[in-house]
């Protein structure tokens, strides 16, 4: 997302497609390091508050699947560079690249690019969305989100597809999609992440989370100062680097099962068919298949929402 647009959405504009840099500078769009057994992803479209377009979201995997071969790895974090961890999905920023065709790594659905209608978003999102949060959950290493200021729509469902969350005191959560007649992101986890009444207020209201707030409610390990986040982030790495490697990847296993017995699997398919019953409604009724919520919509209705849950 551009600076000068609310963090709960982008905006919209077209530029040339770089699968390995962001349009608008020549770094790389997500880096990645190693540092003994903790390897940190960061995404890095800071002057976008890392809104995720594909190039991203293929480097994103790219740099999980380097993690997990890498056998001196034993735990991953995610972060993103700058002010937010991620302001979601990119509708807009002039790195904004929803119609080029990438190699697909997820599924089996084919290329969107030259589909039309509902068949169109629906082999995308089942791709970049929904496939890849399903792929990066299973990651047989510990992945812990490092979150600082917006972690909103898309910037949930990467959080969420990791083990541990630690946030800053800054940090907010939301899922403003209701706006757009969209029952919530593709990655539907919001009944496991927290309590089905507090998911339901979440979404109903679109207003934003606080850290204290979400981690009152066990959406978020650890709240910590601003300027401790890193610092504590990988000490909490280095201690659960500290157990076996396959221990760690069989402990991981177990709770994604137990997640997966309670409903998350098939949870995540039913609600991701109701999202693009959503999505054609729109288009049928609306503008276009958002609802009309364009960037200066979504910015103009968060502008009159209510407060932040504390």
């Amino acid at each position: 997302m551009a600076p000068d647009h609310d963090p709960d959405h982008g905006s919209d504009h077209d530029a040339e497609h770089d699968p390995d840099h962001d349009g608008a500078s020549r770094d790389p769009v997500v880096r990645y390091e190693r540092r003994g057994p903790v390897a940190t992803v960061t995404m890095n479209r800071p002057e976008y508050r890392n809104a995720q377009n594909s190039a991203m979201t293929y480097a994103l995997d790219d740099a999980f699947r380097a993690a997990a071969d890498d056998d001196e790895v034993k735990v991953v974090v995610l972060a993103g560079a700058g002010g937010h961890f991620s302001a979601g999905h990119d509708i807009g920023s002039p790195g904004r690249d929803a119609d080029v065709p990438f190699a697909r790594r997820a599924g089996l659905w084919w290329d969107h690019c030259d589909k039309a209608g509902a068949e169109r978003r629906f082999a995308r999102e089942s791709e970049v969305y929904l496939g890849m949060c399903r792929r990066w959950r299973e990651l047989p290493k510990p992945m812990i989100a490092s979150v600082q200021g917006a972690c909103v729509a898309g910037g949930l469902m990467l959080a969420w597809v990791c083990d541990l969350i630690v946030a800053s005191e800054d940090a907010f959560f939301a899922d403003p999609v209701v706006r757009m007649g969209i029952p919530g992101v593709e990655y539907f986890a919001h009944p496991w992440v927290m309590p089905p009444r507090v998911a339901k207020e979440f979404l109903f209201t679109g207003d934003r989370m606080s850290a204290r707030r979400a981690h009152e409610v066990g959406m978020v390990n650890r709240v910590v100062a601003r300027d401790r986040l890193a610092s504590h982030t990988e000490e909490l790495a280095d201690r659960v680097a500290q157990m076996p490697r396959m221990g760690l990847a069989l402990a991981k296993r177990a709770v994604n099962q137990a997640e997966d017995l309670q409903g998350l699997h098939s949870g995540l398919d039913s609600v991701f068919g109701l999202h693009h019953l959503a999505h054609a409604h729109n288009a049928e009724t609306a503008a276009d298949p958002l609802g009309g919520m364009d960037v200066a919509a979504m910015k103009a209705r968060a502008a009159g929402r209510g407060g932040t849950h504390r």
